[in-house]
């Protein structure tokens, strides 16, 4: 034991530096967080609905809450109901199994309503595309007003995507 204690010592602490900030994140970031104040005058609401997918676009969104990207501070928080959203979140080639699920969510979800589909499955159906059992692209079961592609798309296009969706609805 005290061998390893002296080890430790010996070495002292070791750990990657902390990453630089990332301007063009930092200025989508700025933007968003004036437009979402401007046109909600409170936080986003965003529903996420995983509609069939393989997690990838998933473990991108959940980075989104991480202290690096912080949108909790950018006025963005999720929610557990439909009926509390702003913005639907999609992510996945559309399942049969989650075709009503997703079209009731939809319902539930007051107007103005935003839908965003997140990644290539959720844009273009991916490498499931149609089949027996997906109905492909989340824009064959919804009405889509974003669609964020990538496998997986990154977090800042993630947010890039959000931000087009309230600009859009703003101006229209």
């Amino acid at each position: 034991m005290y061998r390893l204690l002296k080890q430790i010592a010996k070495v002292g602490i070791v750990t990657e530096a902390a990453p630089a900030p990332d301007a063009s994140l930092r200025a989508i970031a700025q933007r968003l967080d004036d437009v979402v104040l401007k046109h909600f005058g409170r936080a986003l609401a965003i529903r996420h609905v995983d509609a069939g997918s393989c997690n990838g676009c998933e473990l991108e969104i959940h980075a989104l809450n991480s202290p690096y990207y912080n949108l909790e501070g950018l006025g963005i928080k999720f929610v557990a109901s439909p009926r509390h959203a702003d913005l639907l979140l999609v992510t996945g080639p559309v399942a049969r199994n989650m075709e009503e699920a997703l079209r009731r969510t939809y319902d539930a979800t007051p107007e103005p309503k935003l839908v965003v589909a997140i990644g290539d499955c959720g844009c273009d159906g991916g490498v499931f595309g149609e089949s027996y059992a997906s109905r492909g692209r989340v824009a064959n079961v919804i009405p889509v007003d974003v669609a964020v592609p990538g496998c997986p798309p990154s977090p800042a296009a993630i947010l890039q995507g959000i931000l087009t969706a309230v600009d859009a609805c703003r101006a229209g």
